[in-house]
């Protein structure tokens, strides 16, 4: 892609925004129509709730958003306010002793909801990270942090933890903690052994424990390093934060996080994508607009689901002097693989970038490092979510499909391939085969996020129906509409930040 894109006419803009909405809408609404139209059917395989809308079921089939929702009514919501609140106090009358009183509130709310057994859990791989940490000898670090999180796949503890709770959820909670907090172990273990901390072993550990347990991140994330977590922490401490706007500030962001709760339910009252997708007669059945509209509704009810899951937790994150990651960009105008792992999860990004890419020689030492330090990179991300057939063919496509993007970016960025499309093809010319190549790319992209969110069958039935059965009818159609969403990506990739 060319260093500095060209600004197209505005008309020619106009065109591309009215055919990006005008196509998602379209495609929705049929999706919807088709929705309603085997109700019926659903609500007997999937069990469609009674919904919060007048005359709509709710489909409750995103084990992910049914989790966290459920979570939150239950206890989640009321100690992260709890953590806002005393974190204001603390704040405003004792700023030396915020980290102190916050440390003690997140372990005891860490506590109530995993359980003493949960939280000796954690505290088990705490304090072995911590012990290896101090021999300061990185690959023993990483054995023995590896070795942690394969704890979470083996059957006979899996089963003992299961016999500790209840419900399935509660161990799912301990699940997805251990797995986050095995990524906090690492950041601290590696940051130990490059930079040793100043201070002595009972601070450090101190430290480690309040990253550890740090309660808006504790359970979904995002992720920050240790590192930025102590050093804006211990900034935050040492200035008594005196804003009036404090109450505007999160006023606006709730009520922005609310609206897209309120997105995301209202999406799964009109749409029963998830469960839709979840059986392949209806993918196969499915007309051309609504198979588009399903692709699209899947993979944006994925992102407003995350504005949610991150908003919130990155608000209490900034009320308390830390600076989180930024929310994750639009998946519509996402136009190169890319582009989507720098800027969807930006810190479990900027995470692997600093922990495996750059340890492991990166771009620097030629493009064989590169090729090698992006593929351990996606094999450590497709481990850490479990290490299942789907998404190992999920993590080769993302690292194919990065590798390929590279190497067109090289290939005419070489001085032979460069001179010619200088010579012959003006800037706006350039954007337009830009858009062009990131509209195959788009078509990728999409396709890898539906093995992600859906498994291999549904990616399958997307390539069947829409490139291999539908190369004539369907594949044209869709390869100009993502040229168009890679267009309004491009518009807004130019814009100044």
């Amino acid at each position: 892609m060319p260093p500095q894109l060209s600004p197209l006419p505005r008309p020619e803009i106009l065109v591309y925004w009215v055919l990006s909405l005008g196509s998602h809408l379209y495609s929705f609404y049929q999706l919807h129509k088709f929705s309603k139209e085997h109700e019926a059917g659903l609500r007997r395989e999937f069990q469609l709730e009674i919904g919060l809308l007048k005359g709509f079921r709710r489909d409750p089939s995103d084990f992910e958003w049914s989790f966290w929702t459920e979570w939150a009514k239950k206890s989640l919501l009321w100690t992260l306010v709890g953590h806002g609140i005393l974190s204001r106090l603390a704040t405003v009358f004792y700023p030396k002793l915020k980290v102190h009183a916050l440390t003690v509130f997140d372990f005891l709310a860490a506590s109530s909801m995993l359980g003493f057994k949960g939280v000796g859990v954690l505290l088990l791989h705490l304090s072995v990270a911590f012990s290896v940490a101090q021999l300061r000898k990185p690959s023993l670090a990483w054995i023995t942090n590896l070795l942690l999180l394969s704890t979470l796949h083996i059957q006979p503890l899996q089963d003992i933890q299961r016999g500790w709770y209840s419900t399935e959820e509660e161990y799912y909670l301990l699940l997805f903690s251990v797995a986050v907090c095995g990524l906090r172990f690492i950041s601290f273990s590696l940051e130990h052994c490059w930079s040793p901390l100043e201070h002595g072993r009972v601070v450090q550990l101190c430290w480690l424990f309040s990253y550890t347990f740090y309660h808006p991140f504790f359970y979904n994330g995002p992720i920050i390093t240790f590192k930025a977590y102590a050093e804006q922490m211990r900034k935050s401490a040492e200035e008594n934060s005196r804003e009036e706007s404090v109450l505007g500030y999160a006023l606006v962001r709730s009520g922005r996080v609310i609206l897209w709760w309120c997105l995301a339910e209202y999406m799964i009252h009109v749409m029963y994508m998830h469960s839709i997708h979840s059986n392949e007669t209806y993918i196969e059945i499915l007309p051309p607009w609504a198979l588009g509209g399903l692709a699209l509704a899947l993979v944006q009810f994925f992102y407003v689901k995350y504005l949610v899951l991150f908003g919130f937790p990155s608000m209490l994150a900034t009320l308390d002097g830390l600076v989180p990651p930024n929310l994750p960009h639009c998946v519509s105008i996402m136009y190169s693989f890319t582009g989507m792992w720098r800027h969807f999860d930006e810190g479990l990004y900027r995470w692997l970038i600093r922990y495996i890419y750059v340890p492991l020689g990166g771009s620097r030492h030629g493009p064989l490092y590169k090729v090698f330090s992006t593929g351990v990179a996606f094999g450590f991300v497709c481990f850490w979510h479990g290490g299942l057939d789907y998404l190992r063919y999920w993590a080769l496509m993302n690292w194919a499909g990065v590798l390929v993007e590279n190497g067109i970016k090289s290939l005419f960025a070489s001085s032979c391939l460069h001179s010619i499309v200088e010579q012959n093809f003006s800037l706006a010319m350039r954007r337009r085969c830009t858009a062009l190549l990131c509209a195959f790319s788009m078509a990728m992209l999409i396709l890898s996020n539906l093995v992600f969110l859906g498994g291999i069958h549904v990616g399958r039935i997307f390539w069947k129906r829409v490139f291999i059965q539908g190369w004539s009818t369907i594949a044209p159609p869709t390869l100009t509409f993502l040229y168009c969403f890679a267009q309004v990506g491009l518009e807004q990739t130019s814009l100044p930040p």
